[in-house]
């Protein structure tokens, strides 16, 4: 089974973030490379329960204006009571960031100064066990951050030929069993419909042929869930959410200010590349002026602190001024 090193030893003291406990990803090092000042505009694409979009509210002030979309319209329930405590002025909006113009044209903007796309999703998400999205907790195999439309994860299983789910496990997360675990899902749905996170969970370890699986085998050594990848690949392909990235990537020069800044976090290779390569080409044809060359990357006391943190990778990049 695969294993990644950790380098900080605090990872063995806490498994997850605590239970109701949101702590936002990267905040000191996003609020540094913003630098917001009173009176910007700036976009959280995915506001989640507002960890982020709290502290950028506070640094834009009553003359700035803070625009949030999420698609969860739940995250959008619990983010407004800790946005609404500040006392200043903002905007939500029940929208994929792929609808990013529809926000700005709704909250009268045309440009923001920065913008923020957190591509992971809360803690609380995957500690409810009716959304699906967790492979150590019972739930119905859902996965829908939009629970009023679309197909399920069990409607997607249940009908998706062999081939296309071993190419797409491969593609969005990597899964060296790709080929296994779409044949063994295959012959599964002949007996009887995968319909909850533990059947899908059970059937994967047997893949794996693991019985007993921990977190941490050794000291400093790491082991992941052989059901981890498959549920990633899952809900990615439940959402949409690759397809949906290529649509920010594409109209991001065009919604900051010359000057502005865009950070978008990613937690697989998949994201992370089509991240990488659309900034690149955005610095070559000059609707960027520099881009994060490498990716940032948590502190150490982070990761210590924060467990969802340990995979996440930061890159941003600078809107070019005009005639420069």
């Amino acid at each position: 089974m695969p294993a990644y090193h950790t380098d900080s030893i605090m990872y063995s003291r806490r498994r997850s973030t605590p239970h109701g406990e949101h702590r936002p990803v990267m905040l000191a090092e996003i609020l540094r490379l913003f630098n917001l000042q009173p009176g910007h505009v700036v976009v959280d694409c995915t506001v989640g329960w507002g960890g982020h979009a709290a502290e950028f509210l506070k640094a834009v002030g009553p003359e700035g204006k803070l625009i949030g979309l999420d698609l969860d319209a739940e995250n959008l329930t619990n983010a407004r009571p800790r946005l609404d405590a500040i006392g200043l002025p903002f905007d939500l909006h029940h929208l994929n960031f792929a609808g990013i113009g529809q926000a700005l044209n709704a909250s009268g903007v045309e440009h923001a100064n920065s913008l923020l796309a957190d591509l992971g999703f809360s803690s609380m998400q995957v500690d409810d066990p009716a959304r699906g999205f967790s492979y150590r907790r019972e739930g119905p195999l859902d996965m829908r951050l939009d629970r009023s439309r679309g197909k399920t994860a069990a409607q997607i299983l249940a009908t998706i030929p062999e081939d296309e789910l071993a190419h797409l496990l491969s593609e969005l997360a990597d899964e060296p069993r790709a080929g296994a675990i779409a044949q063994a899902i295959a012959a599964a749905r002949k007996v009887a419909p995968l319909t909850t996170t533990t059947e899908l969970s059970n059937l994967l370890m047997e893949v794996a042929g693991v019985k007993n699986w921990r977190l941490q085998p050794q000291r400093g050594v790491w082991e992941i869930h052989p059901a981890a990848r498959t549920f990633q690949a899952l809900r990615i392909i439940v959402n949409r959410e690759l397809a949906n990235l290529e649509h920010l990537l594409r109209v991001l020069p065009y919604v900051l200010k010359p000057g502005g800044v865009a950070a978008i976090i990613s937690f697989h290779s998949g994201e992370d590349r089509l991240v990488k390569t659309a900034f690149r080409e955005g610095l070559r044809r000059g609707e960027y002026s520099e881009i994060a060359e490498e990716p940032v990357r948590a502190s150490y006391t982070e990761k210590g602190l924060n467990p969802r943190s340990r995979s996440a990778k930061m890159r941003w990049a600078r809107r070019g001024e005009p005639g420069a």
